[in-house]
Order: structure tokens, then sequence, then C-alpha cells
């Protein structure tokens, strides 16, 4: 008999190159920068599609007719609140928690108050999962509203998904641009193949555990700046810099003293990230409105040139959202909480499709440590 070891397989850093999941929710063409989501262009959603048709293509598998978007957008209104201790939780979140970890530790309450939290069948996670893409909109807007010492709003039931979520935000129904420019941020950040945070979720849910538990480790692993938090970390760069006069000499010292610059780069996408022409003309329109001093969609444009200089990098869905979630009131360390609420949507298909898969994921590792150590009695260790 042969019992020589199988070899093990090459190590990946970073699992680049592993193919680790089968999905039919979104591809992603990096060479030719081409994101779609089940086979449409993702062009052809921006601007066209409302979040709420997104979310039924995402969870049913097609763009609904006009009686199942009717059924789904009574769904997520009619499920919008949340239960109390909920929000005393977020009411009682020191002034300066972190709001990522306010959300993620709301959305793991939640399944305190979930009937079907343990039920993992798809009719059971659909459910669930169209219950959390309404209530996090009211977990992020009570957020907000925390910090700046103020009652939280209540859902407006006749308002749609993106207008009603920046009215709770602001108590104050917003404009038909800036709802427009909601919606087309949620559209274009609703899912995005295997990412860290989606692929995370998939770890979970291969375990059985439920969705709740899995979108509660997505949240984990968004919150980092080399994911969700980068637009967060793009709006700060641009403020930092201040005077678009210093555009050039910042990202020249950036790159002499190896800074990263943030919102410029991407894994997958090697000529750039297709959201982000959406993203600017929508940033430009924001900021042409409201009469802004400042003129952040020019300083952005800016840093990208001044890093073409040194470097081809071009800028990802993180480094035009900043500027256009900014000019809709948002305050940068919210900006990682409202790409959660439109991920929780992508998020929650592929916990279903890894339930369907019903397989554990489980790589191995290279282990590099030292081998064939022998054990030294305690008094003996020197």
């Amino acid at each position: 008999m042969n019992m020589t070891p199988a070899a093990a397989p090459p190590f990946a850093k970073g699992l680049v190159g592993v193919v680790a999941a089968q999905t039919a929710l979104s591809s992603v063409d990096g060479t030719n920068g081409v994101l779609t989501y089940r086979g449409y262009n993702i062009h052809d959603l921006a601007g066209k599609a409302s979040y709420e048709e997104v979310v039924h293509l995402l969870l049913r598998g097609h763009l609904p007719a006009r009686a199942e978007l009717g059924a789904l957008d009574q769904s997520l209104r009619g499920n919008r609140g949340l239960p109390q201790p909920v929000l005393d939780h977020i009411a009682a979140a020191p002034a300066g928690a972190t709001p990522m970890d306010v959300l993620r530790t709301a959305v793991s309450m939640l399944a305190y108050f979930e009937a079907e939290t343990e039920d993992i069948s798809v009719e059971a996670t659909l459910r669930k999962g169209l219950r959390l893409v309404a209530q996090f909109p009211t977990i992020v807007a009570a957020i907000h509203r925390r910090r700046q010492g103020q009652a939280a709003v209540a859902p407006d039931p006749a308002l749609g998904h993106a207008a009603n979520f920046l009215y709770m935000l602001h108590g104050q129904a917003q404009s038909d641009l800036q709802n427009q420019a909601a919606n087309l941020y949620l559209v274009l950040l609703a899912d995005h193949s295997l990412n860290a945070s989606t692929f995370t979720a998939r770890v979970a849910a291969s375990t059985n555990a439920d969705l709740h538990a899995a979108v509660t480790a997505a949240i984990g692993a968004l919150k980092g700046n080399l994911h969700g938090g980068a637009a967060e970390a793009t709006m700060n760069m641009l403020l930092e810099i201040g005077p678009i006069e210093q555009v050039d000499p910042f990202v020249d010292r950036a790159f002499e003293t190896k800074r990263k610059i943030m919102g410029i780069g991407h894994r997958i996408y090697k000529s750039g990230d297709p959201r982000a022409r959406h993203l600017l003309e929508w940033a430009r329109r924001m900021e042409a409105a409201q009469g802004r001093g400042a003129n952040y969609v020019d300083m952005a444009l800016g840093v990208e040139r001044a890093v073409l200089r040194h470097k081809e990098l071009y800028p990802n869905v993180d480094f035009f959202s900043a500027p256009m979630l900014y000019y809709l009131g948002i305050p940068t360390d919210l900006d990682t909480c409202v790409f959660a609420t439109s991920r929780v949507v992508g998020w929650t298909a592929h916990v279903i499709e890894q339930y369907n898969d019903a397989t554990l994921i489980r790589p191995g590792a290279d282990y590099v440590g030292p081998k064939a150590q022998s054990y030294v009695e305690l008094d003996k260790r020197g």
C-alpha cells in the first residue's frame, strides 16, 4: 500500500486566486471593469432601478413585476420598526461609541426578538432577510440621532426605502435629488461577489449558524478600513488635505512616506471600478445643487490624477461615494453603517446560497512554526 502523504495544496496568501464558492448572485470582471447582478450590468441598473427592485432581484432571482414589487415594498414598510430594548440599547450607547459597534450589537440583539431565529430554511431566511433589510435604516438613523443628542425618528410608511432612511436621519423629508442619490448608492453597494464581509457571512452560514449570526459576523468584517471603512477614511483624507492646492503635495508626501491613499486601488478591478463613475456623477450633482464652498469632487479628481503620476491605480467604489455621502449630510463615521444598510441584502442572498450548498468552509493552513519539540516539566524550564 502506498503510504506517501498527499501533497499539500499550494499556499495562497489572502486566498488570492482561490475560488471558494459558486454564486449566481453577482459577477465581477476585474480586467474589463464589469459588475453584474444576476446577469444585469450595473450600468443598466444604476439610476433606473429602485433599491427595492434590486432586493427582489437578489433574493427572488428576477426583477419583479409590478405586483411582486408592491408586495415586497409593503413587507419592507411593515417591518421597519425595532423592539424597544434595541432602541434602548442604541440610546444607552456611550456618546463616543463607534457606530459600527452599536450596529453590530443591535443586529445581534434582534435575534432575541426574532421568532424564526433558529429556522434556517430558505423561506424563513428570506423572511428574516427582508426584516433585516427593513430594520437596518432604522437602526442606523437611530444611532445618528443618538449621537446628535436627538430622539429617534419613527419610520414614515408613506416613503420609499431610500427616502425614509434620509427622513429618519434628518428628521424631515429630503429633496428628490437627495433621495435619488441615496437610492443609487444603495443599488450600487447591494452585492459584490465574494468580498471579505460576504465571505465571512458565508463561513458562518456554512456551520448552519442562523442569519443574524452570519450578518453580525459580516458587520465585523465590514468595519475595517481595507473594506467598508474605506469611504470614511477617504472623506477624512479629503478633509485633511484642506485647500485644493494642497492635493499634489499631499499625494507626493504620501508616496514618499508610503502612506496608503484611501479609496484608490482595488484587489479585483485593474482599470477602474464600474460603480465609481455613477457615484462621481451624482456627487457632482449634489455639490452643484448645494453650492458648497469646498469642492470635494474636484479635490477627489485631483487626488486621482496625482496618484496616476506615481502609479496606475484607479478609484474604487468608496472614493466618490465619500463626497456623495458627505453631501447627503451623513457624518464620515457613519459611512460604513450606510454601506451595511445596502449590503445586508447581498449578505442574506449569499447566506441562502451557502445553506443550499451545505458545505462547511474549512480551509487548510500552512504550518510554519517549530517542529518536534519535547515537553519539559515546569520546574526544569529556564
